[in-house]
């Protein structure tokens, strides 16, 4: 939240003209960067427009909260607006969704979607858009557990017409998603009075900025109620426009002879498993064929035993990348290729039988093999060799075939508490984007820790277990992994830092000594007290994540030095490039840090590396008096 006040003290900063530089300074204190000249003239704007309301409706002691962010999320609401409800007497909420637009027109006859002058792509209908951010606040804020029907949602398009719009109006409007445009402003102030008591909301502002944020409907663990039965994830703004054109290309593949190639990229935690997932069960529940693939075993293994638990049809929905080469062209509906940064070159290895080694390409091959393929993609996660899926790559392969390709860019996140400031600092220090490292400012989302000894890691995150969360600890391919284990004898401490020693995760799919095999290591509780590899941890998130910089990234005066002598990662080879090696290190080390949805402790093994980092985090040199550091909840 950006700022909150009455309506009438947000209209007296207007007119003193210090409310716009307070949102601007508070922006940058939040996000690290200055909001954009687009998002300060909508500011500019609209906030005039609903302050102007709210005291024509007499409202002036309603409670305004300006960019509210949401829960474990990076998206923000326009405005909520806190106060008592004139029938009820009881706390009122209502979420306001403020547009500039003058025109908008249903996309293609599909009205969920709309076309905008000042958009090249089709964006959410506001109505829709209004009402996900409401459905998401009733999921993840407790102050609505008991009393859901305490929040509304509502479009006010101030410069639009009726006319300019009216293809708006074919989404159906409830209690959640309501529009006012311009012409209906009397309407739209008589609503504000429907829904808000003119006294003061502080109170109720309280209250829901009070509210215990619910903890986050992990992936793994609704996936089984996802596919079988019902959508359980809420989509909001980009991640609902990718989900919608996915289904229109659907629509189009059986109502004519049309084939479409859909790309959906976005950075750790921006939903693309929830959007598969999703959509994979809308396909599931609707009698569509459609197909889960990705190139990672434990999330493949993963998803088969948790969604498909009960139900053998529902585990074949999961597949590998390679075990499309020898499909039917057209064959089926839909392919869901989730991380699709794991495409490999060819699917053909060398257990491959010689009649299946097509020569096509990977990225052919699964193109190939349904109407409608859908890539879900982040460049910044290949981590191995021969990774080759790129939003570029997949482009090529599609005009080659003469097919369109849509590219939706999803930047909301929900990894990180919803951290944005969080993951440009982590891509920065490791120097994944230009600038060079920066010092950490918290926001008040995500946790970040250092610790000096491996002890303090594990004492850290076992802490924090006892508090009833979720916790893990991961580190890079630095020590050499025993990867067969005689029955009966417990798993070797391999993972050895001065005198502390832990295993790494279980390799293969048997449990051994207690521990989960090794696609089970990140969902199953028993996976603690294991040190898990970028392998088993990418695609995965839990609560607290614990991370062990090894001595393959370390920091040397000014600038991160990779060794790639000191990587034991088999994958590895003489001929893999110092360059790659340097690329697919940062890469991992970034996989690895952006795994806590609360936070992440780390510890580097380098006296000069713990030194930075306790420079870029805390401000303090080397030689200074350690500061102690207390769980912030």
């Amino acid at each position: 939240m950006l700022f909150r006040d009455s309506a009438s003290a947000v209209a007296a900063e207007r007119l003193a003209g210090s409310l716009f530089v307070r949102l601007i300074d508070q922006f940058v204190h939040q996000h690290g960067h200055k909001p954009s000249p687009s998002e300060v003239r909508s500011w500019e704007m609209s906030i005039p427009e609903l302050t102007n309301a709210l005291l024509d409706a007499g409202l002036g002691m309603v409670e305004v909260l300006l960019e509210y962010a949401l829960p474990l999320n990076s998206k923000r609401a326009d405005v909520v607006l806190a106060g008592v409800h004139p029938v009820t007497g009881e706390p009122s909420y209502v979420v306001v969704e403020l547009k500039q637009w003058s025109s908008a027109l249903p996309e293609d006859g599909e009205p969920l979607l709309c076309r905008v002058d000042a958009y090249t792509r089709p964006v959410l209908n506001p109505i829709e858009q209004v009402r996900g951010y409401c459905d998401y606040l009733a999921s993840f804020n407790g102050t609505f557990a008991e009393h859901p029907e305490r929040l509304s949602g509502v479009a006010f398009l101030h410069n639009a017409t009726e006319f300019g719009v009216q293809g708006l109006y074919e989404v159906p409007q409830d209690e959640r998603g309501r529009l006012f445009t311009a012409e209906r402003r009397g309407e739209f102030v008589e609503y504000l009075r429907s829904k808000l008591k003119p006294v003061s909301g502080a109170e109720a502002a309280d209250l829901l900025l009070a509210g215990k944020v619910a903890p986050s409907k992990q992936l793994m663990k609704v996936a089984a109620d996802e596919v079988r039965e019902r959508e359980q994830f809420v989509l909001l703004d980009e991640q609902r426009v990718a989900y919608e054109l996915v289904l229109r290309a659907v629509r189009r593949a059986q109502q004519s002879d049309h084939k479409q190639v859909v790309v959906i990229t976005g950075g750790p935690g921006t939903g693309k498993s929830v959007i598969a997932l999703s959509l994979l069960g809308d396909l599931y529940r609707r009698g569509i064929t459609a197909f889960h693939a990705t190139g990672s075993s434990s999330f493949t293994t993963t998803m088969r035993r948790v969604a498909g638990a009960r139900k053998r049809q529902v585990q074949e929905l999961f597949k590998y990348f390679n075990s499309f080469m020898t499909a039917e062209r057209n064959g089926f509906d839909v392919l869901i290729c989730d991380k699709a940064h794991r495409i490999r070159e060819t699917s053909a290895n060398r257990y491959t039988r010689a009649d299946q080694r097509t020569g096509k390409p990977q990225i052919e091959e699964l193109i190939d093999a349904a109407r409608v393929p859908v890539f879900l993609l982040d460049e910044h996660q290949v981590v191995r060799p021969g990774e080759m899926g790129t939003v570029a790559q997949i482009r090529a392969a599609a005009a080659v075939k003469g097919l369109e390709c849509e590219v939706v860019e999803l930047d909301s996140q929900f990894r990180c508490g919803g951290s944005d400031a969080y993951l440009r600092w982590v891509v920065r220090l490791l120097g994944l984007e230009p600038g060079g490292p920066v010092g950490w400012e918290p926001d008040d989302k995500v946790v970040l820790e250092l610790v000096d000894s491996p002890q303090e890691l594990e004492a850290f995150l076992d802490a924090r277990r006892a508090e009833g969360y979720g916790a893990r600890m991961s580190a890079g391919y630095c020590w050499k992994w025993t990867t067969k284990v005689a029955p009966g004898d417990p798993l070797p401490l391999d993972v050895r830092i001065g005198d502390w020693a832990r295993p790494w995760n279980v390799y293969g799919d048997r449990s051994i000594a207690g521990a989960p095999p090794a696609a089970l290591w990140a969902t199953d509780p028993a996976g603690f007290g294991q040190v898990g590899c970028v392998y088993t941890a990418q695609g995965f998130e839990y609560d607290w994540s614990g991370v062990i910089l090894g001595p393959d990234l370390v920091w040397r005066t000014d600038h991160w030095t990779t060794d790639r002598t000191a990587s034991k990662d088999p994958v590895f080879r003489k001929s893999t490039s110092d360059a790659d090696i340097d690329r697919l290190i940062r890469n991992t080390y970034k996989v690895l840090l952006t795994r806590g949805m609360i936070g992440t402790v780390v510890y580097s093994t380098d006296p000069e590396t713990r030194a930075k980092l306790r420079e870029l985090v805390t401000g303090q040199l080397a030689g200074q008096l350690k500061v102690g550091y207390a769980h912030r909840s």
